[in-house]
This record gives structure tokens, C-alpha cells and sequence, in this order.
């Protein structure tokens, strides 16, 4: 039973984020949570209070008029005191061509005792990010603005925010011991294929 009441109450939360009403998302978040968006982009960032998941939230809609989101499947698991929704979503945004941009979106949500503390979401990022810069070359400020966080995004580490993966040292081989730099480069040979004679 309570699957179900709860499945039933995030599909009408969604369906009035679609109409423009961000609220009752909001007011599901307990005095307490964690709101994590992947993606290095003008929405990705970890928002902990509920004047940031306001900014967030209009800024959505600034970005994305139109926006709907579809709701694909639903499931739930767990005990009211620590119940862990799975949503598989579509994202989608009406184009002034007419065609429709989508996106597939994953979520992960704790609930416990009837509120949100927990929410994880996570997209096919390198396609936002195409529709993003298009939208800046069209002019759209806020398609290339930093993102609206509480917490320091992207985080520290390889590969995050731009940053070069070794920064201070080469690629480290076997043991330790650096790559082959000088020399014939090292390619890595099939076992399977015979040895060149020459």
C-alpha cells in the first residue's frame, strides 16, 4: 500500500513541475536534505536549502520553457523510515523548430516518514550540455552561468571541472616506473596475432 501512495504522489509532483509549479517538490524535502544534480553546467551542483532549490528551480524554467517531464517508471522499496524511490524519467522541451528536445533522466530519492531527504539525478549530461552552448551562442546568458550550489561543484579530482588528469606528474607504468617517453613508441601488441618478422 504504501508503494503505491507513494508512486501516486511523485507522479501528481512531477505532473505540477510540468504545469510550472515547482512547489510541492519543494515542500516533499525534509528541514534536512541533500539535492544532487550531475553535470558540470549551469544546473549541476549540490543544493542543500530551500532558498537554493527555489533559484534552481526558476532558473529551470528560465532556461527550459516549456519543460515537461515524463515519468517512465516508478519504483520503491523499503520500510516508511527508509523507503528509496528509483524514478527512470523523460525530460523534454518543446523547440522553435517544433521538434522536441528529450533527455533521459535517472533518479534516486530516501524518503523517510513522508519527506525527501535524499535526491540523486543524473542525465545524459553531454547532451544538455550541447543544447547549453548552443543556447549561448544564441545569446542566452544564463545557458553558460556557474552553477547554483551550497556546496563546492564540480568536486575536487581527476577529470572534474576541466582540470587535467595529471597536473603535476606523467602517467605512471608497471610498479611505478613512467611510460616509455623516448624512443619507438610502446604499442600495445594482440597475442593473438602473429609476431612481425621484420
Amino acid at each position: 500500500m504504501i508503494r503505491y501512495f507513494t508512486e501516486r504522489k511523485l507522479r501528481a509532483i512531477f505532473a505540477a513541475v510540468s504545469a510550472g509549479n515547482f512547489w510541492p517538490m519543494i515542500d516533499a524535502l525534509a528541514d534536512r536534505f541533500v539535492y544532487r544534480f550531475e553535470g558540470d553546467s549551469p544546473i549541476g551542483g549540490v543544493r542543500t536549502r530551500r532558498e537554493s532549490m527555489q533559484l534552481w528551480w526558476e532558473r529551470m524554467y528560465r532556461l527550459f520553457p516549456g519543460f515537461s517531464i515524463v515519468v517512465r517508471d516508478v519504483a520503491v522499496a523499503g520500510w516508511p523510515w527508509d523507503l528509496r524511490i528509483h524514478t527512470r524519467l523523460e525530460f523534454r522541451m518543446p523547440m522553435q523548430d517544433g521538434t522536441i528536445y528529450r533527455n533521459d533522466v535517472m533518479q534516486l530519492m530516501r524518503m523517510r516518514w513522508g519527506k525527501v531527504d535524499d535526491v540523486h539525478t543524473i542525465e545524459d549530461t553531454q547532451r544538455c550540455v550541447r543544447l547549453l552552448a548552443w543556447m549561448a551562442q544564441q545569446g542566452k546568458a544564463e545557458a553558460s552561468a556557474p552553477p547554483i550550489t551550497d556546496l563546492p561543484w564540480p568536486e575536487s579530482g581527476p577529470f572534474m571541472g576541466g582540470k587535467p588528469a595529471f597536473a603535476s606528474r606523467p602517467p605512471q607504468g608497471h610498479l611505478g616506473r613512467p611510460e616509455r617517453s623516448a624512443g619507438r613508441p610502446h604499442l600495445a601488441r594482440d597475442p593473438a596475432l602473429p609476431v612481425p618478422t621484420n
